[in-house]
C-alpha cells in the first residue's frame, strides 16, 4: 500500500523485492527520460504569471460584497513550464500512440490523423448550433450523408443522429420502443425488458431508467443466449429484449434470427447493443437479422477511440416499425436544400421528443464520415475481418499457456480468458494485470464479463500489426511462464517500474482524497 505525503500525492514505498526493482534508486525521483513531476499546485509560482493582462477599466465596485479581497490562490506558470508540465504528465500515461491498448469492449484503436484534420476544417470546427440553417448547409449535408451510410451498413430505414454515446443511444432506442407501445395502447401491459446475464451493465440500467422491470436471461455453457430460457420468459408483458451481438464474451449469437422471431412473435421489439459493430461492419447487416433498434458507437467503430478524450456519438438505427418515433431533430432535404425539423411535426409528427438540446456531435460526425470515405466499402469489410483475425490470433497463440473461457470454436473481435490457469499459483487476475504494466502494456479488461471467473478480456482491434501483436503475445507468454514457475513476488508487488507503485485500491475507492490541501500560507481559489 502506498503512503501519502503532505500534499496528497502517493509515494513509492521501499521495494520489497530489490531484484525486480532498480538497484540504485535515483536521487531526484526521475528515471532516465522520465522526469519526476509534482502537482501543479506544488510549484513555487504563486506570485507570477506567464501572461500580461491589461489593468481592468472598472474597479468592480458594482459587484458589492462579491469582490475578491484575497489572492486567488492559483499557481502561475511560464509558457515553457506549462508545456513541460503536461508533456511530463503525458509520459506517465499509457497511450494508443505508444503501444497496443488491449481493453476488451472498448475498441481502443489508432485514430487516423486525417480524421482529426478534417474535423478541424473551418465550417465544421467553428460553427454554432444556433446559426441560421441557411449558413450550415454543408454541415447538414454531411449529417445527411453520414446517416445514409449508417442506414446502408445496417440495412435499417431510419437513424436518429443526436444521441451522444452508447448509453444515450440505448435510452433513445428504448424510448422509441416505449412510444411505439404507447401508440398501440399496450404500454401499460408491457412492463418488462429481457436482458442476458452477459450484457453490458448499461443495458439493465437503461431499461430500469426508462421505467421497465429487468428480467435476466440465462447463458448457455458456450457463452451465448439460452434460447429456451428466453422463450420461457417472453410473453405479452414484455416490451423488448436487449442483446449485444457480437456479445460481451466476444462471440457471435448463432441463434439471433430465432431470437428475433420469438421476440416479434411475442409482440416485443429487439434492441441490439451495437458497441461491437466493428466486428461485423461490412459483413453483416443487423436489419437482416431482425433487429428493431441498435446504437452505433461512432467513437469506437468509425474513429476516435472510446475514451479518446472527447465527446462520443451514438446514433440509433431504427426499423420500419420504430422509424416514426425517432426523436427530433430530423434532417430533411427538399428543393431548397436541407432543413431541421426541430419538433414533432410533419414527417416527425410521432417523434417521442428530443434527446438533447442540439443536433449531435459534429466533430464525431466529421471523423466518422472521413473514416468511411477513406476506407470505402472494401476497407470497412476489412475492418471487421482484421478485428476478428487479430483476436483469434491472440486466442490461438495464448491458449496453451492461458485458459480460454470458451475454447471451442473461433471468437469474434475479442479473446476471453479466465483464471483457471492461475489456480495453485497464489496469483490473481489483478496481480497478472499489474505485472503487465512493468512490461510496458496497459492491462486488458479485468473481471468482466461477470459470467466468467477472473475474466481477462483482450481486444486487439483491427489497427494492430502482426509485429505488435507478437510483441504483446510474447510478453504475456513470458509472464504466464513466470507465474507457473512460482515467481509470486514479481506479481504480488507489481508494478515496480511504473511512476507509482501499487495503491490500496479498496481504500482509494472507499476513502478517496478528492481535494488537494494547500500548504500553510497559500489561499485556495475557492476560499
Amino acid at each position: 500500500m502506498s503512503t501519502m505525503n503532505t500534499v496528497g500525492r502517493p509515494t513509492a514505498p521501499a521495494p520489497s523485492t530489490p531484484d525486480h526493482d532498480y538497484k540504485h534508486p535515483t536521487l531526484t525521483g526521475g528515471r532516465g527520460l522520465l522526469q519526476d513531476e509534482p502537482l501543479i499546485f506544488e510549484g513555487d509560482g504563486w506570485f507570477k504569471t506567464g501572461v500580461d493582462l491589461a489593468e481592468p477599466k472598472s474597479d468592480g465596485g458594482d459587484l458589492g460584497d462579491l469582490v475578491r479581497r484575497d489572492p486567488i490562490g492559483l499557481p502561475g506558470l511560464s509558457e515553457p513550464e506549462a508545456m513541460r508540465h503536461y508533456v511530463r504528465l503525458s509520459q506517465k500515461n499509457h497511450a494508443i500512440d505508444l503501444a497496443l491498448y488491449p481493453l476488451g469492449s472498448c475498441t481502443m484503436k489508432h485514430n487516423p490523423r486525417l480524421n482529426e484534420k478534417m474535423a478541424r476544417l473551418p465550417g465544421f470546427s467553428d460553427i454554432h448550433p444556433l446559426q441560421p440553417v441557411s449558413t450550415v448547409q454543408g454541415a447538414l449535408e454531411l449529417m445527411d450523408t453520414l446517416a445514409h451510410w449508417l442506414k446502408t451498413l445496417t440495412g435499417m430505414p431510419a437513424v436518429a443522429m443526436s444521441p451522444k454515446a452508447g448509453a444515450h443511444g440505448e435510452l433513445c432506442g428504448l424510448m422509441a420502443i416505449r412510444a411505439a407501445h404507447e401508440a398501440s395502447g399496450e404500454h401499460l401491459k408491457r412492463r418488462k425488458v429481457l436482458v442476458p446475464t452477459s450484457a453490458h451493465g448499461t443495458n439493465p440500467a437503461t431499461a430500469a431508467f426508462v421505467g421497465y422491470t429487468v428480467v435476466e436471461v440465462a447463458q448457455t455453457d458456450d457463452g451465448r443466449v439460452d434460447v429456451a430460457d428466453l422463450a420461457s420468459k417472453l410473453g405479452d408483458d414484455v416490451a423488448a429484449i436487449m442483446v449485444t451481438n457480437p456479445n460481451t464474451c466476444g462471440l457471435f449469437e448463432r441463434d439471433i434470427i430465432e431470437i428475433a422471431r420469438l421476440t416479434h412473435e411475442a409482440g416485443a421489439y429487439f434492441y441490439c447493443d451495437g458497441a461491437n459493430f466493428n466486428a461485423i461492419v461490412g459483413r453483416v447487416r443487423p436489419g437482416d437479422l431482425g433487429v428493431d433498434a441498435m446504437h452505433i458507437n461512432l467513437h469506437k467503430t468509425f474513429s476516435t477511440p472510446h475514451g479518446g478524450g472527447g465527446p462520443g456519438a451514438g446514433p440509433v438505427v431504427l426499423s420500419e416499425a420504430l422509424a416514426p418515433f425517432a426523436p427530433a431533430p430530423w434532417v430533411v432535404a427538399d428543393g431548397d436544400g436541407f432543413k431541421l425539423i426541430e419538433r414533432g411535426e410533419d414527417e416527425a409528427a410521432q417523434a417521442f421528443g428530443r434527446m438533447c438540446a442540439f443536433n449531435g456531435q459534429m466533430g464525431m460526425f466529421v471523423r466518422a464520415l472521413s473514416y468511411m470515405m477513406s476506407h470505402g466499402s472494401d476497407g470497412l469489410r476489412q475492418v471487421a475481418e482484421d478485428a476478428v483475425l487479430n483476436a483469434n490470433y491472440i486466442k490461438a497463440r495464448l491458449s496453451d499457456v492461458m485458459s480460454a473461457a470458451f475454447p471451442d470454436g473461433p471468437c469474434m473481435h475479442e479473446a476471453l480468458f479466465d483464471d483457471e490457469w492461475l489456480k495453485g499459483t497464489e496469483i490473481t487476475t489483478l496481480d497478472f494485470a499489474k505485472a503487465m504494466i512493468d512490461e510496458g502494456f496497459h492491462p486488458m479488461t479485468m473481471y468482466f464479463p461477470l459470467v466468467v471467473h477472473g475474466a481477462m478480456l483482450i481486444e486487439p482491434t483491427e489497427t494492430e500489426s502482426k509485429a505488435e501483436l507478437d510483441r504483446f503475445i510474447n510478453a504475456l507468454r513470458l509472464l504466464a511462464q513466470a507465474a507457473k514457475a512460482g515467481e509470486v513476488d514479481r506479481f504480488k508487488n507489481a508494478p515496480f517500474h511504473a511512476p507509482l507503485r501499487r495503491l490500496d485500491e479498496t481504500r482509494a475507492a472507499r476513502s478517496p482524497r478528492l481535494r488537494w490541501s494547500a500548504p500553510e500560507g497559500h489561499n485556495m481559489a475557492a476560499e
